[in-house]
């Protein structure tokens, strides 16, 4: 089985991004956290190669999703602000630059702090200016957009005023999410895509993860009343999707 439909409105794909057939000008909104490439042992994917594949690649699945997005379609990308291992790069710098390479517009970043950034172990030179290490504890939240910013229906809003307030100031501050407990090296928490979700799409949007992983976004969908799509290359991790969708959506656990 590579195709999981069992609940209305949801749809969890097992194959390749690249290969897997969703029709153009479909989607409303993408919300996903593709590989860093800062070796992650994952089961399939490799996520040592070279800083240029990356890129190349980077440049591919991004010139699909454009494909795939609806014309007032939104993306919002959680992705590194740099990578220090194996070489310092502007990993942010140089993934916005290939989305409005490959069509994207910019729109915003949201800087996202996990608050629980691991124990610092290298300082370069320590308690001297010949060559010292900044580290920022925080990740990007990219929004990009496909053709016009203003969506071009009326739709169902459910974000509160409280909420609206908050998540449009650009700072947001919530902890990741524990490896161990759901099973995945490198899950995102349910308030990211929950507060994405919500914040840039209407009630009933079609909302696309093209690496859903553990089944996060497609959660957070759901229980918001949108259609979801997820992609997964990876069976084991397609599997533990399925067991999470169905446990999650099934029963209506709340948020």
């Amino acid at each position: 089985m590579n195709i999981w439909e069992e609940i209305k409105g949801v749809k969890l794909i097992n194959k390749d991004f690249l290969e897997t057939y969703i029709p153009e000008n479909s989607i409303d909104l993408i919300v996903t956290s593709p590989p860093y490439n800062v070796e992650i042992p994952y089961n399939f994917h490799n996520d040592k190669i070279t800083y240029e594949d990356y890129l190349i690649w980077t440049e591919k699945w991004l010139t699909k999703a454009y494909k795939l997005a609806k014309p007032d379609g939104r993306m919002c990308l959680n992705i590194p602000l740099d990578k220090n291992k194996g070489g310092k790069q502007s990993v942010y710098a140089d993934i916005v630059y290939l989305a409005k390479k490959v069509g994207w517009k910019y729109q915003s970043t949201i800087i996202w702090n996990e608050g629980n950034i691991s124990r610092r172990t290298a300082w370069g030179s320590w308690l001297s200016a010949s060559a010292p290490y900044v580290i920022a504890p925080v990740e990007t939240i990219v929004i990009l957009y496909k053709n016009v910013w203003k969506k071009q229906r009326k739709g169902e809003s459910d974000i509160l005023k409280n909420e609206f307030i908050e998540w449009t100031n650009g700072l947001w501050t919530f902890s990741g999410e524990s490896k161990k407990r759901i099973g995945h090296p490198a899950p995102f928490p349910l308030e990211l895509p929950k507060r994405c979700i919500k914040l840039f799409s209407y009630v009933g949007d079609v909302v696309l993860d093209p690496f859903l992983g553990s089944g996060t976004t497609v959660i957070a969908a759901y229980k918001l009343k949108r259609k979801a799509i997820g992609v997964e290359i990876d069976k084991k991790y397609f599997e533990l999707a399925i067991e999470r969708v169905s446990k999650q959506c099934f029963t209506l656990e709340g948020f």
